[in-house]
């Protein structure tokens, strides 16, 4: 009987193999791979990393070009990769374990969880709840955008002080404002009741307990040996450019993350939801409020005749069926995330510059497993789309500088414009003097540091030292005696495109800056 059981499991384990090679060989398009090399060569991206999840199983993981252009490391399944904000639904996951152990529900006030929290409007702040946070309903927007982290060297703490300062965009709870300080808080919440930081609460409860040993909530828990670098396109070429830490802003987007480890967070997502590996990581109840709509969104794409947030998700329809996605991009990451429940499917694709190509591969693969869309290449469909969207940009930019008026000098002497400015919200800004023309100095941070190079009259062009920041304009006020009493900043909250420059923009702020001390 013995011998008989190892002939059985032997035979048993023959059979399986051919299927599991069939599954291998079905689980990308046919010359997916070619196709892949091919688009990377075309959009100028590094590196890629995909991953593909069916039936609780990871069915592909793969990576492709390479981790840093000037070493030529190649990628792989484990090489680790700014996810950005694909991190929300995992803050939204962290607050679902303190659900689950009835420390908090969805609908507690902020204010009974961190007391000294505080926004502009006396209202909002004694009513905001956990759900306004994950749902984008609050109102406050953005304070500066992904090229520029607001106060980096800051805690966050420092952070959400400053919140009461920020002036809404939207009234409370009018409609969807999306707003990444506001994940920060919701992250938070997790450091006040439990007492412990987000990445440690994140990497004790859910990624370690899942065997995501290679994810992590801080850039100081890179492996290096094994990271993507960030590169972005500058004037037309593909460069490298400084890792920078997002550590205070986390929850919204700062973790790292495979694409084998992601194919894990997958497989927790689908089937049975919240189980993983046979043992139960969140409940059903709290992963169903996760992926269930919570506010209806403006339909934003032909694809889908429907389109709403979940807590952390982006809920649409694609060709019949329920998607759940959500995209993420700062400091030359970009990455999507697909969930179709129905099919138990899970994709998830991630590139080190900032692109529109994981979007086609996403596009690909869905089409592929649902036996859905017709001929196009969604890659020809990104590729015209994005050369249209370029040349459109570069002529709005073009005409912006040719607007500019030559031939004008700054009113006062260079030395008469330095000294520090400081507004309720945006903290300290310090203009200086050195090599003969002008610097400004964010939040007293060596690495916040740029040019003023004069663009016309008293306005000049902010080119920071950091190429990946881009550029912002600032104009210098004077007051009734004739001196320098103020400074104005365009801060761009989010480029047309940021492959051609932080402007044009249609969304901005203007901050001004009172002058404290010459």
């Amino acid at each position: 009987m013995r011998h008989l059981s190892v002939v059985l499991l032997s035979l048993s384990a023959l059979l399986f193999q051919p299927a599991l090679a069939i599954q291998a060989q079905e689980a990308v398009p046919n010359g997916f791979e070619e196709w892949i090399s091919e688009g990377l060569d075309q959009w100028s991206i590094p590196g890629l990393a995909v991953s593909v999840v069916l039936d609780d199983q990871e069915i592909y993981a793969e990576g492709f070009g390479v981790r840093k252009l000037d070493t030529g490391e190649p990628v792989d399944a484990h090489t680790q990769f700014g996810i950005a904000s694909v991190s929300k639904h995992m803050t939204a996951s962290a607050l679902a374990r303190l659900v689950d152990d009835g420390l908090i529900t969805w609908d507690d006030r902020i204010v009974d969880l961190v007391p000294w929290f505080r926004l502009s409007d006396p209202h909002a702040t004694a009513q905001v709840t956990i759900r306004d946070l994950l749902t984008h309903q609050v109102g406050v927007g953005r304070i500066l955008g992904n090229r520029i982290q607001f106060m980096t060297n800051r805690s966050s703490e420092t952070l959400l002080h400053q919140m009461r300062y920020h002036e809404f965009e939207r009234p409370f709870r009018s409609e969807y404002v999306y707003s990444n300080v506001m994940y920060t808080l919701a992250g938070h919440v997790v450091t006040e009741v439990t007492g412990l930081d987000f990445a440690a609460f994140l990497t004790r409860e859910l990624l370690g307990p899942m065997g995501m040993d290679r994810s992590n909530a801080s850039i100081y828990s890179l492996d290096e040996s094994n990271a993507a670098w960030p590169h972005q396109e500058i004037e037309g070429e593909v460069v490298e450019i400084p890792r920078r830490s997002w550590d205070n802003a986390a929850p919204a987007g700062g973790v790292n993350s495979t694409a084998s480890d992601m194919a894990r967070w997958m497989r927790m997502q689908l089937g049975d939801p919240g189980v993983y590996d046979g043992q139960r990581v969140l409940s059903q109840l709290s992963l169903q409020q996760i992926q269930t709509p919570q506010v209806a969104l403006p339909i934003g794409s032909p694809l889908a005749p429907q389109s709403a947030y979940g807590l952390g998700f982006n809920i649409t329809d694609y060709e019949g069926y329920r998607l759940l996605t959500h995209g993420g991009s700062t400091d030359g990451m970009n990455s999507i995330f697909m969930l179709v429940p129905e099919r138990n499917l899970g994709i998830f694709v991630t590139v080190n510059v900032h692109s529109s190509f994981q979007q086609a591969v996403a596009y690909a693969l869905l089409d592929h497993h649902l036996g859905t869309g017709g001929e196009a290449d969604w890659n020809v469909v990104y590729w015209e789309n994005y050369q249209a969207r370029y040349q459109e940009t570069m002529e709005r930019r073009n005409q912006f500088e040719e607007n500019r008026q030559t031939d004008t000098s700054p009113s006062k002497p260079l030395g008469e414009y330095t000294g520090a400015f400081v507004d309720d919200l945006y903290g300290e800004a310090r203009v200086l003097e050195e090599n003969g023309g002008l610097v400004l100095r964010l939040w007293g941070d060596e690495d916040l540091e740029a040019d003023l190079v004069h663009w016309h009259y008293d306005t000049f062009r902010v080119e920071w030292r950091n190429p990946a920041m881009r550029e912002e304009f600032l104009t210098f006020r004077l007051g009734i005696d004739g001196g320098v009493d103020s400074m104005e900043v365009r801060f761009t909250l989010r480029p047309v495109m940021l492959q051609v420059g932080a402007y044009p923009t249609d969304y901005y702020r203007d901050v001004r800056f009172q002058r404290v001390t010459p």
